[in-house]
């Protein structure tokens, strides 16, 4: 029986061209006992399988699990799914001894090298890549907006590319890692950096010079197959969708809605900016760098690097300014108010990585572990 349909999610349906989003996020397991990253990724899967098929699968650790959303008109019903499969499973993973944190990183935990599950693909990952998945277990939070084609997932990644490192300060969730306090706010986005096909994307000229650019690093050995494309955002390599996987994984279910209905938003107003044959910004990738090596470091309590004016400026106001310039789509689908609710609460609490420190209180991290257990499957309601 279908819920009647309170006015955002009448309005999400009334917008001309409405843009579906989808959601993937991946979380960390960990023992019960110690609180430590545990490998129980295969016997977590069988459980959540019988309940929920195709809507839980493995990552490249046995330390983790991905959700896969339904793709999604109106926010209220994309949270409802979002907290019905981290409970789904949390409950599983009850039952095998474990619990299950959203974080960018392990927190506790003799991680290193972690345990790789066990298949052709990554086997071959591990011949290409090595060392580089030392520190793989590492989870971020991926919004799939609904784009029509190459071309226009390619014009609106280069009108997204300034608002990256904006978005990695709002979502900054990493700051500890196998026990260590890394300074940093995303250990998880500085990890990342290092892989040869991570971080922002190129500024690309159109669909020829993206294949041009793909061909090169298929040359290089770069690539293991087209999903090993990393970069911040993307067009799907199997959905014709713009993948935007810039955010570490985010601690609430609430938090997630949030990032996703802004950034449905930003894509929108993108494709409006093309039809209108705007320009497209292009920052340099040297400035982007240093934009989101800042975002990484302070997150959004401290200061970032607007790359349009290259100065520098209190994070916070270019969260704010982000969501003005998103305010247009936010208004026409009924998601201002929870946009501009949520990024307030985020300015006032902070982002995961300060609320994560709050929680320690300068004592043992188990703490930390504890709150983020809770605040996974918490009720946003």
């Amino acid at each position: 029986m279908h819920r009647p349909l309170n006015a955002s999610a009448r309005r999400a349906r009334s917008v001309p061209g409405a843009l579906g989003m989808g959601v993937e996020e991946e979380l960390l397991l960990v023992d019960a006992a110690t609180l430590h990253a545990a490998p129980g990724a295969s016997a977590v899967l069988k459980r959540c399988a019988a309940e929920a098929p195709d809507r839980v699968s493995a990552e490249i650790t046995t330390l983790q699990v991905e959700t896969k959303s339904r793709p999604h008109l109106h926010t209220g019903e994309l949270r409802d799914e979002l907290l019905t499969l981290r409970r789904l499973v949390a409950r599983c993973a009850e039952r095998e001894g474990m619990g299950v944190v959203a974080s960018g990183l392990p927190v506790l935990g003799d991680v290193v090298p972690p345990p790789i599950t066990e298949g052709d693909r990554y086997a071959h990952g591990m011949d290409t890549y090595r060392a580089l998945h030392d520190e793989m277990s590492m989870c971020a939070f991926q919004v799939h907006i609904d784009i029509p084609d190459l071309a226009c997932a390619l014009d609106v990644a280069n009108r997204l590319r300034p608002w990256l490192p904006v978005l990695l300060s709002m979502s900054a969730n990493s700051p500890y890692f196998a026990g260590r306090d890394t300074g940093y706010a995303s250990w998880r986005a500085l990890a990342w950096g290092r892989w040869p096909v991570a971080g922002p994307p190129p500024y690309f000229r159109s669909p020829a010079h993206y294949e041009e650019v793909l061909g090169a690093l298929g040359e290089s050995g770069a690539l293991v197959d087209p999903g090993t494309v990393f970069w911040d955002v993307r067009p799907a390599p199997r959905l014709p969708t713009l993948e935007v996987r810039v955010a570490d994984m985010t601690i609430t279910a609430e938090e997630s809605v949030v990032f996703a209905a802004l950034i449905r938003a930003l894509v929108a107003v993108s494709l409006r900016e093309a039809e209108r044959g705007e320009p497209a910004p292009a920052p340099s990738a040297e400035v982007l760098r240093a934009a989101y090596w800042r975002a990484a470091r302070d997150g959004l309590g401290g200061s970032g690097l607007d790359v349009i004016t290259q100065k520098a400026v209190p994070a916070a106001l270019l969260a704010e300014r982000m969501v003005t310039h998103a305010l247009p789509a936010l208004e026409a689908y009924g998601d201002a108010a929870l946009v501009t609710s949520g990024v307030r609460r985020l300015i006032a609490h902070g982002c995961g990585a300060a609320r994560q420190r709050a929680a320690a209180r300068g004592g043992p991290l188990d703490a930390v572990v504890r709150h983020l257990i809770e605040q996974t499957v918490a009720d946003p309601a």
